[in-house]
């Protein structure tokens, strides 16, 4: 895979020797230092780009895990409703049928 910085120099033939790399600054109006730094730079902008997947893969793992308990929590709860209403709908019709007033539920 070929790297490319602001310098727009690449590393398709592998690394360069002092003597390269002076002849490339002289040719493109730059410093070593600066070539160095850019070069720095723009594999710590690689490395940081993994970190952030990484992050990232765990953050989407700590998701998953917190939807699935929330799914469970919500059936729980559905399934509580549910119950509930199932014992007090009957109650509401026998009430009604009777007469009775629906306060005391």
């Amino acid at each position: 895979m070929v790297s490319r910085c602001r310098t727009g120099s690449s590393d398709q033939n592998g690394p360069m020797s002092e003597s390269e790399l002076s002849q490339y600054c002289r040719e493109k109006g730059l410093y070593v230092e600066q070539v160095k730094n850019r070069k720095s730079q723009c594999l710590g902008g690689f490395q940081r780009s993994y970190e952030q997947a990484q992050i990232a893969k765990k953050q989407a793992t700590t998701d998953k895990a917190e939807i699935k308990y929330l799914k469970k929590d919500l059936r729980r709860k559905e399934t509580a409703l549910a119950e509930t209403a199932a014992l007090l709908v009957p109650r509401k019709k026998l009430n009604t049928l009777l007469g009775e007033d629906d306060e005391e539920v």
